[in-house]
């Protein structure tokens, strides 16, 4: 490992219960996270929150809910129309219009295999528009809520541009974040409990293969790798949950460097379209955070030509 990089955090907002998944919209207009742990008498009321840099405030923008379940809202990407794609992990895979806040549509209730579907963690977008999911939930309600912490039920899925929700593979515990090369030949998902980061193949849209070990988060504390996301250089920089760094991984897997974070948590991150600056959510103040890294993040699936398509 190279070495260890200190940077100046800046505080944006604080207090958003579990905060997670900042995302971007089309060349970084607006910027969206998500409260999972918000409850409204004893039950799921997640919220999608809309910040506000310049003022440095949030607001609550919508929420997830399908019938008289209140969703728990985890990680989010946009694509090129302006919807955010949120993966939610008591309702699955949910689409909502960044500009009308409509009511929001629940993608999937089984998947390919006539199974149903499971609650969504994280997703990412591949270049041409294919969409990647973990989903380390049990069953979509109205089922039990169930996380697959100590038993390995946790699923990765694609959801293919043609609109099928395919089931890649199951028996992982607690797939987390996710993320695909710039020139989508490649799958990174981390599981969070054994510390790891797995490798695959993209042979096509719902296809993967040459399943491998590709990284390992150190430490020995209760947590392991969360978010992350690729720099234009190729690195993927991971939120190691609870140790209060984030891991930068060489295009190879190899840990280079280790960025200190001032909070514990790390739970996700997001670079700003076209530039270096990092926000990284975190669940010891509950808060989101910016600093400056040594290059730009990969370009955003929304912020690609169309033609890439």
């Amino acid at each position: 490992m190279d070495s260890i990089y200190a940077p100046i955090f800046t505080k944006i907002t604080s207090g958003q219960a579990g905060a997670e998944g900042p995302v971007f919209t089309k060349s970084g207009e607006k910027l969206f996270m998500v409260a999972p742990e918000v409850e409204s008498e004893g039950k799921p009321a997640g919220q999608v929150l809309h910040v506000d840099l310049e003022y440095k405030t949030v607001e609550k923008w919508c929420l997830p809910v399908s019938g008289e379940h209140g969703g728990i809202p985890a990680g989010c990407q946009c694509d090129k129309d302006g919807n955010i794609w949120i993966a939610d992990m008591r309702l699955g895979l949910l689409k909502v219009n960044s500009e009308e806040r409509e009511e929001f549509g629940q993608m999937a209730l089984k998947d390919s295999t006539d199974r149903p579907m499971q609650g969504c963690n994280d997703l990412a977008f591949d270049p041409s528009g294919n969409l990647w999911i973990t989903a380390p939930a049990g069953d979509i309600a109205p089922a039990e809520y169930r996380r697959s912490m100590e038993e390995g039920f946790g699923s990765i899925y694609c959801y293919t541009k043609a609109g099928e929700m395919v089931l890649l593979e199951t028996g992982f515990r607690f797939c987390n974040g996710i993320a695909v090369t710039k020139d989508g030949k490649t799958l990174i998902v981390a599981e969070t409990p054994v510390k790891s980061l797995w490798a695959y193949d993209i042979e096509g849209p719902g296809k993967i293969a040459n399943k491998r070990l590709w990284g390992k988060v150190p430490g020995d504390h209760d947590g392991g790798p969360d978010g992350i996301d690729f720099d234009e250089q190729g690195r993927l920089l991971v939120a190691n949950w609870g140790s209060g760094h984030l891991e930068v991984f060489s295009p190879s897997g190899q840990l280079v460097k280790r960025v200190q974070c001032p909070f514990r948590n790390p739970s996700n991150l997001h670079f700003a379209p076209g530039t270096n600056t990092v926000y990284v959510t975190e669940h010891e103040f509950h808060g989101l955070w910016k600093f400056d890294w040594d290059c730009s993040g990969q370009a955003q699936y929304c912020d690609l030509p169309k033609e890439s398509d």
